[in-house]
């Protein structure tokens, strides 16, 4: 059985990143505000915070994640409002068209850079024509002084915490302008991009 990365850390993430987390969340929620019947995807749901923002009547909400632990808690937290599956990202088990809005948050720069390309393949055939993906990860800056800084020691303390390999691929994720980078790449026109005061991450919203 594949070892779970995030086994030790689930039960203290909520405490430790969502303070942090929740400010980039405010700026998806101006791009993407939730209404009610919106069929909503979260790649990479954690622990459920994500999805739990698009709770209304008569939505429908799915969560995928690879880490058993998140998923466990994602299910406390959300109870029978939300469906969630154990699935890979790039390979999601969903028809074309299905989901109004597909939303990744601090997922992609976990990940080798050719499977970013993938995911965000994914997402585009998961979303229904007019559908939007918002995507949330960190940004390169610039980073005012003193709030910025701050910020961003804490975002690199955290990413070596998490392991060499996690910490290789965040690097090349900012060497190579995080979200505008990848996009660019992979010839995905981010249409509208708010950054958070701190200058360490953004939001970005893509048309299917």
């Amino acid at each position: 059985m594949k070892k779970d990365p995030y086994s030790r850390l689930a039960g203290r993430y909520d405490r430790w990143v969502e303070p942090a987390a929740s400010k980039v969340r405010e700026l998806g929620l101006r791009l993407c505000p939730p209404r009610e019947g919106l069929v909503v995807l979260d790649v990479g749901c954690g622990t459920g915070t994500q999805l739990g923002l698009y709770a209304r009547p008569g939505c429908r909400l799915v969560g995928i994640d690879p880490s058993p632990a998140m998923l466990e808690l994602a299910r406390l937290k959300l109870g029978a409002s939300a469906e969630l599956l154990s699935a890979d990202a790039a390979r999601m088990p969903f028809a074309d068209g299905t989901f109004d809005l597909v939303s990744v948050t601090f997922v992609l720069h976990e990940m080798e850079p050719d499977l970013r390309v993938q995911v965000l393949g994914e997402c585009r055939r998961v979303t229904k024509p007019g559908g939007r993906i918002l995507l949330m990860d960190f940004h390169y800056g610039p980073y005012p002084f003193p709030a910025g800084w701050i910020y961003k020691a804490f975002v690199v303390w955290s990413e070596l915490g998490a392991g060499r390999r996690h910490f290789s691929n965040y690097r090349q994720f900012m060497s190579t302008r995080c979200l505008d980078g990848l996009l660019e790449g992979a010839h995905l026109a981010g249409a509208k991009k708010l950054v958070v005061s701190s200058g360490v991450a953004a939001v970005q919203v893509i048309g299917a």
